[in-house]
């Protein structure tokens, strides 16, 4: 089993995830800055790809666990609509 499988196997607390996923997003946003300005460094393109696909998995891993990230079409809806019962981002 690789790595991804066997992350989407384990159960971690919400806000552990939720930690994990923001973490991600501020290294992407680095490397996205930095390879603004160095866009031929292979190394820092490598490590944009791995971080991104595992924001992907822990973003769907979560979801799949406890709803919606967003509310603008990113991820499908249970029935009843249940965005408005998750924490404001300020409350996380």
């Amino acid at each position: 089993m690789n790595n991804t499988a066997t992350s989407l196997c384990k159960k971690v607390p919400k806000d552990k995830m939720l930690k994990e996923i923001q973490e991600l997003q501020f290294a992407l946003v680095e490397l996205t800055l930095y390879l603004d300005m160095y866009p031929t460094d292979r190394r820092a393109v490598c490590q944009y790809n791995v971080l991104s696909e595992k924001l992907n998995v822990l973003r769907t891993q979560y979801q799949m666990e406890h709803g919606a990230l967003f509310a603008y079409g990113e991820f499908p809806s249970k029935y009843p609509w249940e965005w408005v019962k998750t924490p404001w981002p300020w409350e996380v």
